[in-house]
């Protein structure tokens, strides 16, 4: 099943993208201020996402959708 959570963008220059669905940095979903960044997974957590919330693709959705959450629509990326 696919995880998700949600890093800072300090922390992007920290991702094994080997260990992470998301390939790269240029694939990581970022919000409108380009501040937050979605990276997904399969199976155990990644140490370096360790500690961090992890989230099912319905809990990630209601974040994404809420407009007051300031994401990137699918239509704005």
């Amino acid at each position: 099943m696919r995880k998700y959570t949600i890093i800072t963008q300090s922390e992007l220059v920290n991702m094994n993208f080997s260990l992470l669905l998301t390939t790269s940095e240029d694939t990581a979903r970022p919000n409108l201020d380009k501040s937050e960044f979605v990276v997904s997974f399969e199976g155990d957590t990644p140490s370096f996402l360790e500690g961090k919330t992890i989230y099912t693709n319905l809990e990630l959705f209601e974040i994404l959708e809420n407009i007051n959450n300031n994401w990137i629509t699918k239509e704005e990326l």
